[in-house]
């Protein structure tokens, strides 16, 4: 079967245009054809996930999409390997309750190679799947257990799934499984699923970006083809379950804050009402403006964070609203305002202007979302789970149609029909017919050769400077209507010194909470009808204040952009409210391994002195958030938050020609203050030559966590490039040698690697690995080990050279796609 289809342009300005096809043995390929970057993004999806798990073998979905990448019967090696060779990215794998599926973005050229290796562990898996390989990786899913367990409020999930799902519903349980029915998998287990579920008629292809329709199908036809069909699947359609009152949980956890969360089943995926359900969530709880926000955590201050949000499933989806309370707060007291302004919105539905906001919000998302090919999310996600859920790839246009036209008393009624009755609420205290075809791959010959990759073009770069002396740095990208401008300052975490820890990212997050012109609310309103999207953030060294903004409301989104860095107010109100959450947030940080570590290593690798001596998060110390005042703020923002202390960098749907005017009418008058531009005293540090041992003893911890530092040169010297390439081989990589130690040889973590953080000064390089607990200092032991091993008499192989030269090299393309 061939189907063509070109989406029309609606009044979101979306328009996506994908080729499918369904081959005789029953998979269904997607082409869709973008040639802004010479990449193609690989996406296979099969039609199974944990809900197709028999009670006793939870977890087998996600522990198969592990085994799945530890080789084939023509290349029984790690998947990865040669796709890092040749440059590809977004690498990786998934598992949901409703499907499983493995992507990457590759080369052009590298197409073929990622289809081979593809098809032959669709086609040619069972003879290589080992006891040794399902042992190892269930020792990598049981560790992937415990360090999401170790999170605060990590065991939540498998609460509210059992809370509001039936015995013998498929969602009951949750995707990671149980531990005991992990032990209990065996080979036959793992052997019977790929049987029952690997089937090509039971799974789509998507191939996204530098590639037609023709070669697509062709391709497909040749890797795919020969691999049968599978059995046919007996599949669940729809089971919403239905509460008609309310039942309450009590769980306990090592958490700082109580938090509540009011959960309701709702339809799924297809269904018109989970559209008009979303509309409801967004208008409820997304964003500063919306009304759980505006009353629990601007007005009342009784919460630090509200969210509404609907979760769609193929079954049901989930509606929830998760609150986490101020501390000292009384949870009757946030019930009963909760209770308040959702009955308020059963009775009366939202406001035209509330409807407008949530609309454009949605919108504006799914445009930035389209702007990457594959990965995590982009166009090939968008057609391959609107074909797997609909059997449609244009389905999710379906979808936005219903958003853009839902009427304020339809998605009231969808709310009356689904959370005006009764909820599982959890409160957390502290404490066909097919044939094959015959293969035209001759794979006794090994994997495909792949031709010489392409050289990355890069959009020109283009400068200016404004009449006030700021430098403009332009790239144009015209593959979405969306433009970024970023606003960098020469000032970051380092800036704190001789003023309290934590000014400078205290200071970048008050800035769009008002302006002497606008509130925090109203911000966040113009944000929401712009389709805009305003954030701010600081390193070590910079500062930055960052605009995503639509390609047609360019314009007033940058006058919204320079209100809020030229003009804030730091409203003493706003201060106080954003206090409150930043202590609490301190708490978190405490209670969370790596935050944890995070704030206890720099004062130890640095001293308690240097610029650098604070913890990485930002966030300062208690002590020093709860004395900072207003006039903290303006002087930080005095000083260095000044356009002669800046640089402008826009990207995106627009050139210089039509960008300049505007940034020259919003920033071209904005002068700098008197006196010289601060400085920093970051200084040279002698790295220390001295080991030492912090232990912080977490009692009942599942998992401990190892965070290890050393000083290295700044970034950007001169060998800038060759340090790098040794991260790279000791950890920086999945194929890097510590993981490969601690990770797929002995399984005692789900992932150790080692990174630099980019600094002016001495930068950190940093070794991290969460462990299983009792193998604690055995895992101590091998990493120093390898690296004595590396500066030994094992240093970089041939290989690991060219693995790590050519992975960097050749993923240049993937890696500037927006």
């Amino acid at each position: 079967f061939v189907f063509g289809f070109t989406l029309a342009e609606s009044n979101s300005g979306i328009d996506v245009a994908f080729d499918k096809f369904v081959l005789d043995n029953g998979l269904t390929v997607i082409v869709h054809e973008d040639r802004k970057a010479p990449i193609v993004a690989v996406g296979v999806w099969y039609h199974v996930g944990s809900k197709d798990e028999r009670p006793g073998k939870t977890g087998f979905a996600h522990l198969f999409e592990h085994i799945m990448f530890e080789g084939s019967e023509n290349h029984d090696d790690r998947f990865s390997k040669p796709l890092e060779l040749v440059g590809a990215t977004s690498l990786n794998g998934t598992t949901w309750l409703d499907r499983t599926n493995y992507f990457e973005n590759v080369p052009t050229p590298a197409l073929e190679l990622a289809l081979w290796l593809e098809s032959d562990r669709m086609g040619h898996l069972l003879g290589v799947v080992t006891q040794e390989k399902l042992d190892q990786e269930r020792g990598v899913v049981k560790n992937e257990k415990r360090q999401g367990d170790n999170q605060p409020y990590g065991k939540v999930n498998y609460r509210i799934l059992e809370g509001l799902f039936p015995p013998g519903h498929p969602y009951r349980h949750s995707t990671i499984g149980s531990m005991d029915d992990l032990d209990a998998a065996s080979l036959e287990d793992v052997h019977q699923w790929f049987r029952d579920y690997y089937g090509a008629a039971n799974t789509v292809l998507v191939l996204a970006g530098d590639i037609d329709a023709a070669t697509g199908k062709a391709l497909a036809e040749k890797y795919f083809g020969h691999i049968p069909a599978g059995p046919p699947v007996t599949r669940l359609k729809r089971w919403v379950p239905v509460k008609t009152e309310t039942t309450r949980e009590i769980m306990y956890d090592r958490v700082p804050q109580v938090r509540s969360i009011r959960n309701w089943a709702v339809p799924g995926w297809t269904d018109r009402d989970r559209a008009l359900l979303t509309l409801a969530a967004h208008v409820l709880g997304d964003g500063k403006n919306a009304r759980l926000n505006r009353a629990l955590v601007y007005e009342l201050q009784l919460a630090t964070e509200v969210a509404a949000s609907v979760q769609p499933f193929e079954l049901a989806s989930l509606f929830s609203i998760d609150t986490t309370l101020a501390p000292d707060i009384a949870l009757e007291q946030v019930d009963d305002i909760i209770d308040q302004e959702v009955e308020r919105f059963l009775r009366d539905g939202p406001g035209e202007e509330e409807l407008a906001r949530a609309r454009t919000k949605i919108l504006a998302r799914v445009v930035r979302g389209l702007e990457r090919v594959g990965g995590f999310s982009g166009k090939a996600t968008t057609l391959a789970q609107s074909e797997l859920y609909d059997g449609d790839p244009g389905f999710f246009r379906t979808y936005l149609d219903w958003i853009e036209h839902a009427t304020t008393g339809e998605v009231r009624e969808a709310a009356l029909r689904w959370i005006g009755n009764g909820r599982y609420q959890l409160d957390v205290l502290p404490f066909g017919q097919h044939r094959t075809v015959e293969s035209g791959v001759d794979r006794s010959r090994g994997l495909p050769r792949v031709p010489d990759l392409p050289d990355l073009n890069f959009p020109e770069i283009q400068r200016a400077v404004l009449t006030n002396g700021l430098p403009v740095v332009l790239a144009s990208r015209g593959s979405v209507p969306v433009v970024t401008v970023a606003l960098q300052f020469d000032a970051g975490f380092a800036a704190d010194a001789g003023r309290k820890p934590g000014t400078a990212s205290f200071t970048l997050a008050m800035m769009d909470e008002s302006t002497a012109r606008r509130t925090a609310l109203e911000i966040d309103a113009e944000a929401e009808s712009l389709g805009a999207r305003i954030t701010t953030d600081s390193t070590l060294d910079t500062s930055k204040v960052t605009l995503s903004a639509l390609a047609g409301n360019l314009d007033p989104s940058i006058e919204l952009f320079a209100d809020i860095v030229r003009r804030p107010a730091f409203a003493n109100a706003e201060l106080e409210r954003l206090r409150k959450r930043w202590l609490a947030n301190i708490e978190q940080e405490k209670n969370q391994p790596v935050s944890l570590a995070l704030r206890t290593l720099p004062p130890l690798l640095y001293g308690p002195d240097h610029p650098y001596g604070i913890p990485f998060t930002g966030s300062g110390t208690a002590d020093s958030i709860r004395t900072i005042r207003r006039e903290d703020l303006i002087g930080f923002h005095r000083d260095w938050i000044r356009p002669d202390n800046a640089t402008l960098f826009v990207v995106g749907d627009t050139d210089l020609e039509a960008a300049l005017p505007v940034l020259e009418k919003h920033f071209g008058d904005w002068a700098a203050p008197g006196g010289d531009r601060p400085g920093k005293s970051i200084g040279e540090i002698t790295p220390s030559k001295a080991s030492r041992l912090v232990v912080i003893d977490k009692p009942g911890a599942p998992q401990s966590l190892i965070l290890a530092a050393q000083l290295a040169p700044p970034t950007g010297v001169e060998n800038n490039i060759e340090l790098e390439l040794m991260n790279d081989v000791i950890g920086g990589a999945y194929a890097a040698r510590i993981n490969q130690n601690l990770r797929v040889d002995k399984h005692w973590s789900y992932g150790a690697y080692t990174f630099f953080r980019d600094a002016r000064g001495h930068r950190p390089w940093i070794i991290y690995a969460p462990v299983q607990t009792d193998r604690t200092a055995d895992s101590l032991r091998e990493l120093q080990d390898e690296l004595r091993r590396f500066l030994g008499a094992h240093p970089a192989t041939p290989d690991e050279h060219t693995r790590v030269f050519r992975s960097n090299a050749y993923s240049l393309p993937g890696r500037f796609e927006t």
